[in-house]
């Protein structure tokens, strides 16, 4: 199939953002102090995270983003917002909350393989919170699909609300979920948990008959248009009420599986904010997923990369 242009596509996310940061170097010894590895930092790198991941890959892909989120009055708030605005293509409302603290990951790697994660956070307040719900209701208007990234960092609390303004303006909305309460995410247009996300909601399957039975009566219940479920080396399958299309992965070296959701959910977005229909989206998408996966940490992927693969895979 042939991509279409992302140019025109206008997406508004909403959700937790946090700051990602590396430190990289080596481990030459253990410390005398405690029987742990001495890591030796030679370089430090900061990347956006979270719904400002989501974000990323929006931009990356040639689209305009609109992202409302909240995060601290310090300096990582600071440096996720330099990181944003020097992206291009994302417009970041971030709202200031004194109260909190940005939530970072902070992870400790040797060799390429992860040490250590340190991670810092607190829930926002609930007047930051309905700061953000009085600006989506300004921003709804000018975008063609919402995105909702929960990272049940407390960010969404507004979630089921921005769900029916959303719908009642005709907006597609794309919900990237976490925990077992489903029931705020109802009325959506699509949900995309990944495999061991969506065994925590509906139990665990024996085969692809019980798989597909559960999928469709939890798409039912919470009166969803389409439920995306993305299950790693098995690919991905999307139920909708007239059928079931299953997207195998494609054979390559997966080298770093974090931050695929938060592309997989991008790709979509600007698919069908650009005319595709949900089939086609899928598939783009996973071809998305298919090349991030083979670059370190939180990474995005371009158009030109996604026409790339789909040449090399022809």
């Amino acid at each position: 199939m042939k991509l279409p242009s992302f140019e025109k596509a206008r997406i508004l996310v909403v959700g937790d953002v946090m700051l990602d940061r590396y430190w990289f170097g080596d481990v030459t010894r253990i410390s005398p102090e405690a029987p742990v590895p001495v890591l030796k930092v030679s370089k430090v790198e900061e990347r956006p995270g979270g719904a400002a991941n989501v974000a990323r890959n929006i931009a990356s892909l040639g689209a305009h983003c609109t992202l409302l989120s909240v995060v601290g009055a310090d300096e990582a708030g600071d440096c996720l917002q330099r990181l944003l605005t020097e992206q291009g293509g994302v417009e970041a409302l971030l709202h200031r909350d004194a109260s909190i603290s940005t939530i970072v990951k902070l992870r400790a790697i040797a060799r390429q393989q992860q040490l250590l994660r340190i991670d810092f956070e607190t829930p926002p307040s609930h007047e930051v919170l309905q700061a953000k719900l009085a600006d989506f209701k300004e921003k709804l208007p000018f975008c063609d699909v919402v995105l909702l990234s929960d990272y049940g960092k407390g960010g969404l609390a507004h979630i089921a609300e921005m769900i029916r303004l959303a719908r009642a303006a005709g907006k597609p909305v794309l919900v990237d979920p976490k925990g077992d309460d489903y029931a705020r995410y109802s009325g959506a247009t699509l949900l995309t948990p990944n495999r061991s996300e969506f065994r925590e909601v509906a139990g665990n399957w024996k085969n692809e008959a019980e798989l597909n039975a559960k999928a469709q009566k939890l798409r039912a219940e919470l009166k969803l248009d389409a439920l995306l479920v993305t299950r790693s080396e098995e690919g991905m399958s999307l139920f909708r009420e007239q059928d079931v299309l299953h997207e195998p992965t494609h054979a390559r070296e997966v080298f770093d599986v974090s931050g695929a959701g938060d592309t997989v959910i991008a790709t979509l977005a600007v698919m069908l904010a650009s005319g595709a229909d949900m089939g086609e989206a899928v598939h783009i998408a996973n071809r998305a997923a298919g090349v991030v996966v083979g670059k370190l940490g939180t990474a995005v992927v371009s158009r030109d990369e996604i026409i790339q693969d789909m040449k090399n895979q022809d």
